[in-house]
């Protein structure tokens, strides 16, 4: 087990905060690291150690598209989600704000309506618009919907910019599961079915390109009635291309009919992409309740955060802060559910 983070002084009750958090993906490393920013004592754990392959944040998309995520998703996504991009921005660094553009082919244009009917903060473009914004995909598109005000990062720089921050502040990941005595905030996604039975897993497939012939300044979402894609810039000509949305906790393996979607989509956006070098591809199960919404929940002294979905950049600034003011605070928080400690 990891000694305690040295304490920051921040008021008597700060001073008091000790806690075990259990797992080290997004959600866990930004509870710990709202927990360390008031002056709180982290041990962190994780069974598998720090972030990596084996963890479903690793493989996220890191969109922190609020306004086209409430085309399908509830309101608090929305709501709580727009406080991603400033809260990545002064913790990790390394946001683009360059918006979402949003097309559909010719054919798919009803999706494009839908789309837009059902979002707000978005600016119509025409063939000339959308050529302004991404020069490669001129002539490809008659219209498109622009997101201005979202952005996105890279999942796995910003993950190792939180654990470099709470390693600077005394907090190191230990390898294990055993909290010992005292609160606990539990991190750990699909593993915590184990005391939250109505988790499911949503499987989800992506690939990672290398592309140099195509140049994107932003991620793009392709609208599909079966699979739609998004794909996001990484720098040098690699892109990330995801993402299934399947209703299973298998984690390893991508279908033939996935991959052939995904390729496809990609294939439609630019011909180029025909061509592109695979340089990964990966597979998880993504944490999810019933409704597809986070949830904190209390059983004894264990704090459960969990239920991000596909929401994990976006909503987990948002949940750690809940989780925060319910520790220091004891409120409680939008998010909670029922107490279920006498369950």
């Amino acid at each position: 087990m990891c000694p305690p983070a040295a304490r920051r002084p921040a008021g008597p009750r700060a001073m008091s905060v000790e806690v075990t958090i259990l797992g080290a993906g997004v959600a866990g490393l930004t509870v710990a690291s709202e927990i360390t920013r008031r002056g709180g004592a982290v041990t962190l754990l994780d069974r598998t150690g720090p972030p990596g392959p084996h963890g479903c944040s690793w493989w996220a998309g890191g969109m922190l598209a609020p306004w086209c995520e409430a085309e399908s998703a509830e309101e608090p996504v929305l709501r709580l989600g727009r406080e991603a991009l400033d809260w990545w921005d002064s913790h990790a660094g390394g946001v683009t704000r360059a918006g979402t553009l949003v097309l559909a082919l010719g054919r798919d244009g009803g999706e494009l309506d839908r789309f837009a009917r059902r979002s707000t903060r978005h600016a119509a473009l025409d063939a000339p618009g959308v050529a302004a914004l991404e020069p490669d995909l001129a002539g490809r598109f008659r219209r498109g919907l622009f997101f201005a005000g979202e952005g996105h990062l890279a999942p796995r720089a910003a993950l190792d910019a939180l654990r470099a921050r709470l390693e600077a502040a005394g907090v190191r990941i230990g390898q294990g599961e055993d909290p010992g005595p005292g609160p606990v905030i539990d991190c750990r996604g699909l593993a915590a079915r184990d005391a939250l039975p109505d988790l499911r897993g949503v499987k989800g497939e992506m690939l990672v390109l290398r592309c140099p012939d195509v140049s994107l300044s932003r991620p793009v979402r392709l609208l599909h009635p079966r699979i739609p894609l998004y794909i996001v810039p990484r720098g040098d000509g690699v892109y990330m291309l995801g993402a299934t949305s399947i209703e299973s906790s298998e984690r390893g393996r991508i279908t033939a009919r996935s991959m052939l979607e995904l390729l496809s989509a990609a294939y439609a956006l630019h011909p180029a992409f025909g061509e592109a070098e695979i340089l990964e591809i990966g597979v998880d199960a993504r944490p999810a309740f019933p409704d597809n919404l986070p949830r904190l929940r209390r059983r004894g002294a264990t704090l459960y955060v969990n239920g991000l979905y596909r929401h994990g950049f976006l909503l987990s600034p948002a949940m750690a802060r809940m989780a925060a003011d319910h520790l220091f605070h004891t409120t409680r928080p939008e998010m909670m559910d029922e107490d279920l400690s006498e369950r």
